[in-house]
This record gives C-alpha cells, sequence and structure tokens, in this order.
C-alpha cells in the first residue's frame, strides 16, 4: 500500500516536472492541480541549489529521497512485526 502511494506520487512529480516543457501547461487545470500536490513537498528541496547549468535536479532529488524513504520505513516495519 506504502509502495503504491510512494510509486503514484512519484508518477504525479514527473508529470509536474514534463509539464514545464509546454508553454501555459502549468496554467491548466492539471497544472494547478499538480501544483498544489507537488510544490509543497518539491519545496523542502529549494535550499539545495540542485541546478547544473541549465538543468534542475530538484525533483529527480525528491523522487530519489521519497523512495529512499519508503524503502527504510517499510525496512523498519517489517523489522517491528517480525
Amino acid at each position: 500500500m506504502l509502495n503504491d502511494a510512494v510509486y503514484l506520487y512519484s508518477v504525479l512529480l514527473m508529470i509536474y516536472a514534463l509539464l514545464s516543457w509546454f508553454p501555459g501547461g502549468y496554467q491548466s487545470s492539471i497544472g494547478r492541480f499538480l501544483r498544489k500536490i507537488c510544490e509543497p513537498y518539491l519545496s523542502l528541496f529549494d535550499r539545495l541549489n540542485l541546478s547544473i547549468g541549465p538543468i534542475d535536479l530538484t525533483i529527480a532529488v525528491a523522487i530519489i529521497v521519497l523512495n529512499l524513504a519508503s524503502q527504510g520505513l517499510t525496512t523498519i516495519l517489517v523489522n517491528i512485526m517480525y
């Protein structure tokens, strides 16, 4: 269940990133919805300055951290249960 939620959120983050390729993508109804869902989490990474030239790696790092946290939490929960 947790892995499914993390997977879904990761997909939403990737779609959010792809919207930057389309002019007005963030102003569409889907863009506004994704901004409300994705920007609070992505704002945690704003201070890290994850840009290398014109490439912003913030979303990639956010997805990696999310998946690592999910795996860590799953491991802890499995160890507690058994």
